[in-house]
C-alpha cells in the first residue's frame, strides 16, 4: 500500500453483545514511518488494544486493509509476525524457565540457527543488563526486570517494528524509567520503528515523535505532543485577586473563567499573553495579588478532546495481567 512500516485504511472491527453489534474500532486510518516512535493514547474501552491486536495478526478485522513491516495483515500474518516483536501487559517468560533458556526457545521459534541465537542472546542480556539474573527462573525476578526479559523476548530476531502494549504499568518510577532508558538506546542502536500505548502521558510527551488519540473506537487526533498542547489545549494563566468584586470584573474584562477571587484564562503562548493582561487589568485600577503561567500537558489535551482525563485512568490502571502472553505474537515462528 505504500512504503511506511505501518499503514492501515477503514481497518474496523465489531462484535456481537447481547443481541446486537458493538464496532470497538470504526474505520481506521493509519500511518507509522520507518524509525518512528508512535504513541498511540486512549481511554479504557477506545479501541487501542483491539486496533494493536488487528495490527499484530492476533484478532482479524472484520473490514478494512493494514499493511505491517511491508506484509498483508489478512493475505500474510505470518510474514508480519516473522518481522515484528510484540511486548503484551503481561509477564511473557515461562514462569519456571531460566532466562537465558527462554531467549534460546525464542529464537528456535523464529528459525535462529544455534549459535545466532546463542550471540543474540548474549547480546540482549548485556545490553538489557540481565547478566546477574539469567541464569535465574523468570519467576524469581523483580517486576522492572521482568518487563526487561520481555523486551529481550521481543528483540531477539532483531523486528523492524516493536510493538509494546502498556510496557510500564504497574512498575514503580524508578524501574519505568530505567526500562525506557533501555528501549531508547537500543532504538538508538537499531533504528527500530515503535508503536506504543500507554497510559502514562509523561512517556508518550517525552519520547514520541508523534502522538496519536483514540476514542470510542475512531482516532481523534494526531500531531507531535507540542502540536496538539499549542493547538487544543493553550496554556493556562491563573490570576488571584483581593476581592471577589475585582475579580468578577477581571473575568468580564479578560473573558476567563471566575472562581471566587480567582480568573482563569486558556490562551496560545501564555508567557507572553501574562503581561499584557497584568498591564491592561493595571490600566483598569484592577490590582492582581498573584499570578501564574502553566503550559498545557497531554492531559490538557485528552480532557480537550474527550472530556475525560488520562491521569485518572492511569492512577486506576490494573497491574499487568497474571495471565501469560506466551501466545502467537511471541510464539508463532513461520
Amino acid at each position: 500500500m505504500t512504503n511506511h512500516m505501518i499503514t492501515a485504511r477503514g481497518l474496523t472491527k465489531s462484535f456481537p453483545a447481547k443481541g446486537r453489534t458493538v464496532e470497538a474500532v470504526r474505520s481506521v486510518d493509519l500511518d507509522v514511518a520507518h524509525g518512528e516512535l508512535v504513541a498511540f493514547l486512549g481511554p479504557n474501552g477506545a479501541g487501542k488494544s483491539t486496533t494493536l491486536r488487528m495490527l499484530t495478526t492476533l484478532l482479524p478485522p472484520t473490514s478494512g486493509e493494514a499493511t505491517v513491516a511491508g506484509c498483508d495483515i489478512r493475505r500474510d500474518p505470518a510474514g508480519v509476525r516473522r518481522r515484528i516483536g510484540y511486548v503484551g501487559q503481561g509477564t511473557s517468560g515461562g514462569h519456571t524457565q531460566r532466562v537465558r533458556d527462554e531467549l534460546h526457545a525464542q529464537g528456535a521459534f523464529y528459525g535462529l540457527g544455534r549459535r545466532e541465537t546463542r550471540v543474540r542472546a548474549a547480546e540482549l542480556i548485556d545490553s538489557l543488563e540481565l547478566g546477574q539474573v539469567a541464569d535465574r527462573q523468570v519467576q524469581s525476578l523483580s517486576g522492572g526486570q521482568k518487563r526487561r526479559v520481555d523486551i529481550a523476548l521481543g528483540l531477539i530476531h532483531r523486528p523492524e517494528l516493536l510493538f509494546l502494549d502498556e510496557p510500564s504499568t504497574g512498575l514503580d518510577p524508578h524501574s519505568r524509567a530505567n526500562l525506557w532508558d533501555h528501549i531508547v538506546d537500543l532504538r538508538r542502536a537499531n533504528g527500530t520503528t515503535i508503536f506504543l500505548t500507554t497510559h502514562y502521558l509523561d512517556e508518550a510527551d517525552q519520547l514520541a515523535e508523534r502522538v496519536m488519540v483514540m476514542d470510542h473506537g475512531a482516532v481523534i487526533a494526531d500531531d507531535t505532543a507540542w502540536a496538539l498542547k499549542e493547538s487544543l489545549a493553550g496554556d493556562r494563566v491563573t490570576l488571584t485577586f483581593g476581592s471577589p468584586t475585582d475579580a468578577a470584573a477581571a473575568a468580564a474584562r479578560i473573558g476567563g473563567e471566575l472562581d471566587g477571587l480567582v480568573v482563569t484564562v486558556t490562551a496560545p503562548g501564555g508567557d507572553h499573553a501574562l503581561p499584557r493582561y497584568l498591564r491592561d487589568l493595571g490600566d483598569a485600577g484592577l490590582v492582581v495579588e498573584a499570578a501564574t503561567h502553566r503550559r498545557p500537558t497531554l492531559d490538557d489535551v485528552f480532557l480537550a478532546l474527550t472530556g475525560r482525563s488520562l491521569r485518572e485512568e492511569a492512577a486506576s490502571a490494573a497491574a499487568p495481567a497474571a495471565t501469560s502472553d506466551t501466545d502467537p505474537a511471541h510464539r508463532v515462528a513461520a
